[in-house]
């Protein structure tokens, strides 16, 4: 394991941009949606243009396609939207089996393979905790009703039939907020594909994908500075690859000297405490985004370990007293 200290390094931007001129053009939409801030850029060819030009970037239609994709997904997944699919079950599936789409049931295929591969560090029913913090107002359970709720926690409450799923405790809720920003930029990548788009920048909070390259170059990404939102701490040249980043200063309030925040560990209930930020890089958006909640749990050592047996993901980790910490393929910065 190599330990680098944190350096801040002044940037007005996550994401270093530089401009490009002709005929083809850079194109830039941002929304919000799915509870954070959406971000695409795209490069189109001559022919890729909207009648010649493009006056408003949300309406070119690879665009639009990826902000309407957004959107199904944020209707589906939404644990704050009453008719959403994941809302229903957690109102009904204590009580009856509630019939779920294809889409819906992959989703929670996968996160019960990280459940198990995490050894529970990665559980969907950590909301069954979770709700009962308010990040806004700054309030969370004492210790009584944590203990109230643990027996609701642990993926094995939920059962996935042909009939649809089932609660066993009629506590236990799910939020797939550890997956599902990973997921929608696989869709919205595939999307993009799909336009014939070879060169691209998607994001959605914390997670993101750079596809081909920006002007000839690496896409230069930035690793947020956890304690300084104007900063980077480091900046990674990468092309084709899914980011994600958890950070323990996404959602928090601070409660007699500590920081209280929404990367909940499942067996207690509480906020993880051994790192500030994880940042894993993988193929598909939908494993970084799992495997970045599965190793700010399970902390340092044991992340690592893990992350260092998985072909094809890399992951930059940051401690509290700033040290980086790499996985094993990864070069440390000269």
């Amino acid at each position: 394991m190599r330990t680098f200290t944190l350096e801040k390094v002044a940037l007005s931007l996550l994401l270093l941009l530089y401009t490009s001129c002709g005929y083809a053009q850079w194109l830039q939409a941002e929304w919000d949606v799915m509870g954070t801030r959406a971000t695409v850029e795209l490069w189109l060819e001559p022919h890729q243009r909207s009648n010649g030009k493009d006056d408003n970037a949300i309406n070119h239609p690879a665009v639009r396609a990826v902000h309407d994709e957004f959107e199904r997904l944020n209707q589906l997944l939404s644990p704050w939207i009453a008719g959403s699919e994941l809302a229903l079950v957690n109102a009904n599936a204590a009580q009856k089996s509630v019939a779920i789409s294809t889409e819906f049931e992959n989703l929670l295929q996968r996160s019960r393979w990280y459940f198990e591969k995490t050894n529970g560090a990665f559980d969907i029913t950590f909301a069954s905790a979770g709700h009962l913090y308010n990040y806004r107002e700054g309030t969370q359970p004492d210790d009584a009703t944590l203990e109230s709720v643990a027996p609701a926690i642990g993926l094995n409450r939920v059962r996935v039939s042909a009939s649809g799923v089932t609660f066993s405790d009629a506590a236990t809720r799910i939020d797939l907020g550890g997956i599902a920003k990973g997921y929608a930029i696989d869709q919205a990548i595939a999307l993009l594909k799909s336009f014939s788009i070879k060169h691209a920048y998607i994001g959605l909070g914390g997670d993101s994908y750079v596809l081909g390259d920006r002007n000839g170059r690496p896409w230069q990404v930035g690793i947020r500075h956890p304690r300084d939102d104007k900063a980077v701490a480091l900046t990674l040249p990468v092309s084709d690859i899914a980011i994600s980043t958890s950070g323990d200063y996404e959602r928090y309030f601070m409660r007699d000297g500590e920081r209280v925040h929404h990367i909940l560990n499942p067996s207690t209930g509480r906020s993880s405490s051994s790192l500030v930020s994880v940042t894993v890089l993988a193929e598909k958006g939908i494993d970084a985004d799992a495997l970045s909640t599965s190793v700010f749990v399970m902390g340092p050592e044991k992340g690592l370990e893990m992350i260092n047996r998985l072909e094809g993901v890399s992951a930059i980790l940051i401690t509290p007293e700033g040290d980086v910490l790499y996985s094993d393929d990864l070069a440390a910065p000269n």
